[in-house]
């Protein structure tokens, strides 16, 4: 039996596997083999769709590397079975299935031009332009499949990275109705920040009571603008990627779909953090009662596998004016408890104010020094000041920021 034809009936056997036919270059590499037996117009057809959507995914060096990944990051049972360290329930005969599945991945991957071309029925026909046909190589598999296949070590990889678009992405957003990959998150890492140790910290320490099954808090980092409160969240979620933490950032004005999202994580294995960034309402706002029933009492509670962290630049999340407090309401009193009941629904509250003089002014040479910047203090320090007060303010921002001014 031709390796081609093998090849072509192995792959439309798939079975836990199967998903990835639907993906481009997988179904184009299927259309070509089936080809190999059908006039020359339509091979060569083939031939080149296939050759364009390597192309397009810069892949014409490196052909088994890209069929293997696209297997690794498959989502089946298999795969979110062993993400959650119980890829024994799974039983023997579907794992047997699970190991033949990726051998014939291995087999796909590991042909050549040669063995299409030679193996086309009518290659006579072709003879004078075959010689011309754009070329890819094989290349090298995955890491996990450079071996052969191996259960334990792509049970170790699932365990450690996820599965699915979890494993190869680590942030994520909301959007038309479905958890869609960041695929240029911020790369900030913790160890870049200078300050507010003591509020970092009271963030680090939930988020990995969090990962570990331990008591946990949903938590609101407020104050004021600049001072680092989105970025320790991002940060946090590149720390924790590691140990199977994922980020998903919902949009506030989409808080109403917080019962589709939750039906979507609620059975993954990873842990995910839902970022809710610049958190305020107006009053009579209805995403107000949506987050305020997912935070406590709604029936489409939280799940276990997810915590809520809000920025926001206001410790009382609905704005308040004294008009509002010059109610005729009857029960006034009760008017103002609901406007403060949403950020008391936080079981961790962490508060970044902008720093004093000093403070701002540790930034500064601490920045300056990582920056390069050779200036004596006493100027740094009064071009830092006046850099401030012309942007209305200090904050680890505007150190940022005059840093970056000097070396612009």
């Amino acid at each position: 039996m031709k390796s081609t034809y093998k090849a072509l009936l192995l792959l439309n056997s798939l079975s836990i596997f199967r998903k990835i036919l639907n993906r481009s270059v997988i179904s184009g590499y299927k259309r070509l083999l089936e080809s190999l037996s059908k006039p020359c117009e339509d091979f060569l057809f083939a031939y080149g769709e296939f050759y364009n959507l390597l192309s397009d995914r810069n892949m014409t060096e490196n052909l088994s590397y890209y069929i293997t990944q696209t297997a690794l990051f498959d989502e089946n049972s298999f795969t979110l079975s062993a993400a959650a360290g119980k890829t024994s329930e799974l039983g023997e005969n579907a794992l047997n299935a699970v190991k033949r599945d990726c051998e014939t991945i291995l087999t796909l991957s590991n042909l050549s031009v040669d063995d299409i071309i030679n193996d086309y029925k009518y290659k006579s026909e072709i003879a004078e332009i075959a010689d011309a046909l754009p070329r890819w190589n094989r290349g090298r598999p995955v890491e996990e499949f450079a071996n052969g296949v191996d259960l334990k070590i792509l049970s170790n990889f699932y365990r450690k990275n996820g599965c699915g678009m979890f494993a190869r992405y680590k942030a994520f957003i909301w959007r038309d109705g479905d958890i869609k990959p960041v695929c240029h998150p911020d790369r900030i890492e913790i160890k870049s920040f200078i300050g507010y140790e003591r509020q970092r910290n009271q963030v680090i320490e939930n988020t990995k009571a969090f990962i570990n099954g331990k008591a946990c808090n949903n938590c609101l980092l407020y104050g004021d603008m600049g001072t680092g409160k989105s970025s320790t969240v991002k940060a946090i979620g590149n720390e924790f990627r590691k140990d199977g933490l994922r980020i998903v950032e919902m949009p506030k004005e989409r808080l109403m779909d917080f019962p589709i999202l939750v039906d979507k994580i609620a059975s993954l294995p990873m842990k995910f953090i839902i970022f809710i960034d610049d958190l305020s309402f107006q009053s009579q706002d209805k995403n107000y009662t949506s987050l305020k029933a997912v935070l406590e009492g709604g029936l489409a509670a939280r799940p276990d596998n997810a915590l809520i962290y809000a920025t926001s630049n206001r410790r009382h999340l609905i704005k308040e004016s004294w008009q509002d407090r010059d109610t005729d309401d009857v029960n006034r009193r009760d008017n103002m408890q609901e406007t403060l009941s949403l950020s008391d629904r936080f079981g961790l509250s962490v508060c970044f104010s902008n720093p004093d003089k000093n403070e701002y002014l540790e930034i500064v040479f601490a920045l300056a020094e990582k920056s390069g910047v050779e200036m004596d203090k006493n100027e740094l320090s009064i071009l830092a000041e006046r850099f401030a007060l012309g942007r209305g303010g200090r904050s680890p921002r505007c150190a940022k920021q005059f840093i970056e001014s000097l070396n612009s």
